[in-house]
């Protein structure tokens, strides 16, 4: 709290907000509305700073309404729109960004979420400098896994599938990682591209993958659980410049006073979600996979792949796991 607190101060310091205007934020995601980081988050932001009656209206656009994540990031720094919850997007803009999402960098959530609050004061600052974006927080979107037409219980099951992984530089890195053969296609495509047999399989969090209907066409999900997803909570600096300060501080506290409900929210639906499965048989749950052989190869691949100030990022997150 005291790292994000001194973010805010450094990033809107130096703003307006004097007048105590009305505003409007827009805030976009990928995020369907059956997706429980729109219910589950971007509705209860709105509901909450709203009833908070500081002039403040928030206009939601789900579902890639405002475009794909790279434009939207562009529109962020634009002035087109004020709020997203991005993930790959903001390797877009600064590359380093992309480490947040490298297979297996994060132990689990308690991990990702111990490492934002305690350890990446210095990356925000510098991302924020670098882009004129702030990253106020992050809500946790499930941890991504695969669901395909075959069983995958460890790297040697992925020889011979063509699995769809986003189209950018950190997620294609990851498969190599886990030995798997990308389809890059954009979400906006991949039911398409599984329903034609463009690609045998995808990776998403278990909510992804049932509120896009991937599980219609697909017949294995195997809990591999190669990467925390989290979508991070991102402003546009000049909306905070047009913003009181305390209008400012009541948007930081209401993401972050979301997150841990969120979290829960994305948890118990994921639970639910795999109970059904298990129960209807509609995709067989595979749970005996072989994570510490993704895990390993995870690791040796991208400590040769990473250099520099890259690799120093990525192992300073790694040493900070089992720390939470």
């Amino acid at each position: 709290m005291v790292a994000t607190a001194g973010l805010l101060t450094a990033c809107a310091g130096g703003g307006g907000g004097e007048g105590g205007d009305d505003i409007t934020i827009q805030f976009s995601s990928t995020q369907a509305e059956s997706a429980p980081n729109f219910y589950c988050g971007m509705e209860l932001f709105k509901d909450r700073i709203e009833e908070k009656d500081l002039g403040i209206t928030v206009d939601l656009y789900p579902s890639s309404q405002l475009g794909p994540d790279a434009e939207r990031v562009a529109g962020l720094q634009a002035g087109d729109s004020d709020m997203d919850l991005q993930e790959a997007g903001l390797a877009s803009v600064y590359p380093q960004a992309g480490i947040l999402g490298a297979a297996y960098v994060f132990d689990d959530v308690d991990h990702a979420f111990d490492w934002f609050d305690n350890d990446s004061e210095e990356f925000r600052a510098s991302f924020n400098e670098e882009t004129g974006l702030t990253i106020i927080d992050g809500w946790y979107y499930g941890t991504r896994t695969f669901s395909a037409k075959e069983p995958i219980r460890s790297p040697e099951d992925l020889r011979g599938m063509q699995i769809r992984f986003p189209d950018t530089p950190q997620y294609l890195a990851n498969a190599e990682a886990m030995g798997a053969n990308a389809v890059a296609v954009a979400s906006e495509e991949v039911y398409v591209a599984l329903q034609q047999g463009i690609a045998d399989g995808q990776e998403n969090p278990v909510v992804g993958t049932k509120s896009e209907s991937y599980d219609e066409l697909l017949d294995y999900v195997s809990l591999n659980d190669h990467q925390l997803s989290i979508h991070w909570v991102t402003i546009a600096d000049q909306t905070l410049d047009a913003m009181t300060e305390e209008q400012r501080e009541a948007v930081f506290e209401t993401v972050k006073e979301i997150r841990p409900e969120n979290r829960e929210c994305v948890e118990q639906e994921t639970q639910e979600i795999l109970d059904e499965w298990k129960s209807s048989g509609e995709l067989e749950v595979i749970e005996d996979v072989d994570r510490q052989a993704f895990i390993s190869m995870a690791e040796e691949y991208f400590n040769d792949y990473y250099t520099g100030d890259d690799l120093e990022f990525y192992q300073s997150i790694r040493a900070t796991a089992g720390s939470n």
